[in-house]
């Protein structure tokens, strides 16, 4: 994922965006793809950088990977912000920092939550102007006690936004998803008109207002084999996709579909459309990580602030031997800083909730919305 031009390196210092990097589950490879993406030239000369998460995992992943410090450390609890470079944002309160511990644990979930809500704080108040998430693990979060499916789910419910989506970039592909981790066979109790509607209207909007792009061009799959055949292989697309891009082209947007998957994104990748709406996970990631499987990233769609994300897990069976891949993470940072820019210059955004829940009520259960995605 090549830098647009307004990204360019020239920037001042001091006037390039403010992107939060969380360093995820340290028991993952947060901490060395992290470490790793901004050990580029090029990367660091898009931003300044805090880094919430924990200096001596950050350190032990520079170590392994031969990589001098090129950043400077604080304790979190004294940060504000930063005029150039990478700051390391340090919860020195977790202690002794363990690099053999590659495994789910409450510990691991506590931390990277607490960096997580960390960096939704600086991006709430004001001087973050993007957040980029390392991957967490849900079974930490669990261990924890904290109730969210991931990522998605909690800056939803801290932000109090129910139309929210996700969508993955693979180059030229960019994919959003109508639902994500919801077993198939469930999936009929919950596939609403409104479940398709919101990610083809969120993702209009986000080509028009992130990518520049006037008048996106989007396509949407079918549920079914051969997108229903007119009803034979199951009546989805008449009851419920058809009547979501019908509201769709009633909002303006140009939308088109329901098409067979197997080939509609064929067609997307060579350009015919600008963004494409996937009916489930598996629909819309083989063909990103088919065509992208280190280097595709995903961003959500629908929150009042930025954030973008890599576009894998925490890869316990390789974290700390310096196995990690970090493009995925350096295509996350180039799109918030790219996307922070256009912000600068479009800034007409929702208001933000002033009751933003964060810390002490982040482990308490919630009723997750009908048409919640989770990453």
């Amino acid at each position: 994922m090549s830098a647009p031009e307004d990204m360019a390196p020239t920037t001042p210092p001091a006037q390039r965006p403010l992107i939060a990097v969380t360093m995820g589950d340290p028991a993952g490879i947060g901490a060395e793809v992290t470490v790793k993406a901004l050990a580029d030239p090029e990367i660091r000369a898009l931003g300044r950088f805090i880094i919430y998460g924990l200096n001596e995992a950050i350190e032990y992943a520079a170590d392994r990977a031969g990589i001098n410090p090129y950043w400077f450390r604080l304790p979190q609890d004294t940060v504000t912000r930063i005029e150039s470079g990478v700051l390391v944002a340090d919860f020195e309160e977790f202690g002794v920092y363990d690099p053999a511990v590659h495994h789910p644990t409450s510990e691991g979930g506590t931390a990277s939550m607490r960096f997580l809500d960390a960096a939704i704080r600086a991006a709430r108040d004001g001087p973050v102007e993007a957040i980029v998430t390392a991957p967490i693990c849900k079974e930490s979060w669990q261990l924890a006690g904290y109730r969210y499916p991931g990522h998605t789910d909690k800056l939803g419910h801290v932000f109090k936004t129910r139309r929210i989506a996700m969508m993955f970039v693979a180059g030229r592909l960019r994919v959003a998803l109508a639902s994500i981790h919801e077993p198939l066979f469930e999936l009929r109790n919950s596939f609403t008109i409104g479940r398709v509607f919101t990610p083809i209207d969120l993702m209009a909007e986000a080509m028009r207002r992130w990518f520049g792009i006037a008048h996106p061009r989007i396509a949407v799959c079918g549920l079914n084999p051969h997108a229903g055949e007119n009803g034979l292989f199951g009546d989805e697309e008449q009851r419920i996709i058809r009547p979501a891009i019908t509201m769709a082209r009633e909002q303006g947007w140009f939308v088109e579909g329901p098409f067979p998957a197997d080939t509609l994104f064929w067609k997307a990748s060579r350009g015919t459309w600008d963004g494409v709406v996937a009916m489930y996970h598996d629909q819309g990631l083989i063909p990103v990580k088919l065509l992208a499987f280190d280097s595709s990233c995903q961003t959500t769609l629908g929150l009042p602030i930025i954030r973008t994300s890599v576009d894998h897990g925490t890869a316990f069976d390789i974290a700390g031997q310096n196995q990690a891949n970090c493009e995925s993470m350096k295509s996350a940072i180039r799109l918030a800083c790219h996307m922070a820019l256009r912000r600068r210059e479009c800034p007409d955004v929702p208001d933000e909730p002033e009751d933003v829940q964060t810390d002490d009520d982040c482990s308490e259960p919630y009723p997750l919305p009908d048409d919640a995605d989770a990453d």
